[in-house]
């Protein structure tokens, strides 16, 4: 399932326009270097000036918000996969989106926190420790996603521990 075409190649012909919307984060997944690190900028960005608006408590629209992008990013990775004939594609980073808005759950609006945030989700998705390199071993969408989900459950709790000692705000 794997090609041996660039990570840039267009679109195939015959695409799922709400999956790659979806999958490729309205496109961010296209942009370079390092559209995964763009599309968790673009989450950290979008949640400091979407949170405060939120009618219900910040950790429900949280966690609600991170489950909504998993089980969407799951059908929608799945079919930009098959479409491109790539396992993983680089650029999909709905599971970056994912990953990024559970590392936020129960975090202040703060800028240390928001940077912290971003820098330890980035720092889990990259070196991938145990058991999450295993995790991408799942089959389509939900290998894609589950990596970063774990990811994402990392940072959060390294988060909330520096939050506990006083650390972070």
């Amino acid at each position: 399932m794997t090609s041996t075409a660039s990570q840039t190649d267009p679109a195939p012909a015959q695409t799922t326009a709400w999956a790659w919307i979806i999958g490729t984060f309205f496109y961010i997944g296209r942009l370079k270097p390092g559209p995964g690190t763009w599309a968790s900028v673009a989450t950290v960005l979008l949640w400091s000036l979407l949170a405060p608006l939120a009618e219900s408590p910040r950790l429900t629209t949280a966690i609600i918000a991170s489950a909504v992008v998993t089980l969407l990013g799951i059908p929608a990775a799945t079919r930009v996969a098959r479409e491109s004939n790539r396992k993983d594609p680089g650029f999909v980073v709905i599971d970056e989106v994912a990953g990024q808005l559970i590392a936020l759950i129960g975090s202040p609006l703060s800028w240390k926190t928001l940077l912290a945030s971003l820098i330890l989700f980035r720092a889990f998705d990259i070196l991938k420790p145990p058991p999450l390199r295993r995790l991408e071993r799942i089959p389509e969408g939900a290998g894609i996603m589950l990596d970063d989900v774990g990811a994402g459950l990392y940072a959060l709790a390294v988060l909330q521990l520096l939050r506990h000692f006083g650390v972070l705000p």
